[in-house]
């Protein structure tokens, strides 16, 4: 794989109109800081008309469950008992028992719910779906449209299909509309890490471990909140990890539409510096990093040939007329999957981890309902060659082939160069 992704002219044209860097969009956007926390945004820019004389007709798409409650436990308490020690010791400063006050006060509504999708997340979705009827009525209309959704077995991704299939029902009542849940779908619904992959990532921890001690910088954060830098100024504490477990919790509140007064608790470069450590990890772990030996992407290596697969018997069937193939899961798959098949600059190598954000920036991947749509197109009259375009979060993205008609491309072309890409991994061993 190249280091640099060949990306089209019209593309590199785009690239040459100054766009905010990652550090200016979050200073404009703290929620963007949240990373895998941040709430879906709805997407604002007008998507190409279909090339002329071209329909769509089929879509394949993977997408993650919509904004939900932090999943451990753990996540919680470890803001919350520091805070709740020092309030016992009358060590909190009064912005430090505000923050304890704002936390208690949230903190009962995550019983029975860790890890569940909340409202805002099956907003999301029924806002997704409502779309994508907007979008391709014709995938979705007549008799004879099929959609075929499936799920991982977890019930945030189950809410999450149903709300989306939910929207495509109330546009087309006469919709073939099947849905399934089942552990025979894990293997390639889900993220799949072979002792090929788990050895190349063996280094993550330890790279990540030296970034954490580089950008995180709790002693401004630790003395707004505690009154005796005794208190936390110890090995025992650990006040690196407190103020990662607090920005944590603070970044998902907007899983329930509020909590951004709680950013407040931060310095904008405090948030900015944390944010750039997950960035790195997540790259580290799921993306093409060359520290890592430039595969870990290919734990979707499954989904992929898949989704092919499921594309191949669509186009092969002489009674197939329209509709979509969906799945869902986590952002484990999306974002390695978006890496695997080079959307925009996901599949990006960078070897400098200190300036990571200048080319891949983590949130505009995979925010929570993070989705990838591959709308495909067909003449309406005659023949012509199956056309292509690749949605990432509903906004049109590169694909790694030519073409002189972005954002289409051929599907055969394209159906190639990905078996290809498997084929030569698969060689190496799984």
């Amino acid at each position: 794989m190249k280091k640099i992704l060949l990306l089209s002219s019209f593309f590199l044209s785009l690239l040459s109109v100054s766009a905010q860097t990652a550090k200016e969009e979050i200073y404009a956007d703290i929620l963007k800081a949240g990373s895998n926390y941040m709430a879906y945004q709805a997407p604002t820019q007008q998507l190409t008309k279909a090339p002329k004389g071209y329909e769509p007709f089929y879509m394949c798409h993977y997408g993650r469950h919509g904004s939900r409650w932090l999943i451990g436990e753990g996540e919680y308490t470890s803001a919350l008992r520091p805070l709740r020690r020092a309030k016992d010791e009358g060590k909190l400063t009064p912005l430090g028992l505000e923050a304890l006050e704002k936390l208690e006060r949230f903190y009962p509504s995550t019983k029975g719910r860790l890890g569940e999708l909340s409202d805002i997340g099956e907003i999301q979705h029924h806002g997704i779906g409502k779309r994508m009827t907007e979008h391709f009525p014709e995938i979705f209309s007549g008799k004879d449209a099929e959609v075929d959704a499936r799920s991982t077995v977890v019930i945030r991704c189950i809410l999450s299909m149903t709300a989306e299939c939910e929207e495509l029902t109330a546009f087309n009542p006469q919709l073939k509309m099947h849905n399934d849940v089942s552990e025979s779908f894990q293997w390639y619904l889900n993220h799949n890490f072979s002792q090929r992959l788990r050895d190349a990532s063996r280094d993550r921890g330890s790279i990540v471990a030296r970034y954490v001690r580089k950008y995180t910088h709790p002693e401004r954060f630790c003395r707004s909140l505690f009154n005796d830098e005794s208190f936390w100024n110890d090995e025992d504490f650990r006040p690196r990890s407190f103020m990662r477990a607090m920005a944590g919790v603070v970044a998902n509140m907007q899983s329930h539409g509020f909590g951004e007064d709680m950013w407040d608790l931060f310095t904008k470069e405090e948030i900015y510096d944390l944010w750039k450590i997950v960035n790195i990890d997540w790259y580290l772990g799921y993306g093409a990093a060359p520290q890592t030996g430039s595969i870990m992407q290919f734990n979707q290596a499954d989904l992929l040939r898949n989704m092919i697969e499921t594309t191949d018997t669509v186009m092969a069937s002489k009674t197939y007329k329209n509709g979509a193939s969906l799945r869902f899961g986590h952002e484990v798959c999306v974002m390695p999957l978006a890496c695997l098949m080079e959307l925009d600059s996901c599949g990006r190598q960078v070897e400098d981890l200190d300036h990571l954000e200048d080319y891949w920036v983590n949130y505009r991947i995979y925010p929570m309902a993070c989705n990838i749509q591959l709308v495909y197109y067909r003449p309406k009259k005659g023949e012509g060659p199956i056309l292509v375009k690749a949605l990432l979060n509903e906004k049109e993205a590169t694909l790694p082939i030519q073409t002189d008609q972005y954002p289409y491309y051929k599907w055969e072309d394209l159906r190639a160069y990905y078996l290809k890409k498997l084929d030569e991994f698969e060689k190496g061993g799984r």
